[in-house]
């Protein structure tokens, strides 16, 4: 199972790369470089513009930048933005809880995972994340193209 769905990759990729690229960028551009679906990646940039972390311009010489610096954006944020939140189990976070709630050995212990994560989550922006150095952005040529 993964913590991320396929629209919390695609906008987490789509982000990174217009971080590191002031001028922006288009979808067809953006899905030919990493391999993505082309319309998945227009549909993740059109999200991503309604709620406010994108700029899109249309037209000629028109694409995407970021509207908010990756800085200012914590990754939990995302999260909720793209209505995606963390939740570890049914029973963490305040969520509704499981049959086994009045019986669960672990139902503490779970809640205080779910909470350390949330916490990690909360204190990670996004420009942290994208600017972790790693073999694959020197890969992909994304080292010094900010």
């Amino acid at each position: 199972m993964a913590l991320f769905s396929r629209k919390v990759d695609y906008a987490l990729v789509v982000l990174s790369y217009l971080h590191h690229r002031a001028e922006g960028g288009c979808a067809r551009v953006i899905a030919e470089r990493f391999g993505l679906k082309s319309a998945f990646t227009a549909k993740v940039l059109k999200l991503l513009c309604v709620v406010g972390l994108v700029a899109g311009q249309r037209g000629s010489g028109g694409g995407y930048v970021l509207a908010r610096p990756a800085g200012r954006v914590r990754l939990d944020e995302l999260l909720g933005l793209l209505e995606e939140p963390f939740q570890l189990a049914d029973c963490s976070g305040g969520y509704e809880a499981c049959g086994l709630a009045g019986a669960c050995p672990v139902r503490g212990a779970v809640g205080e995972i779910d909470r350390r994560i949330r916490d990690m989550l909360h204190g990670v922006t996004l420009a942290e994340l994208f600017d972790k150095p790693c073999e694959a952005r020197h890969t992909l040529g994304l080292v010094g193209a900010k």
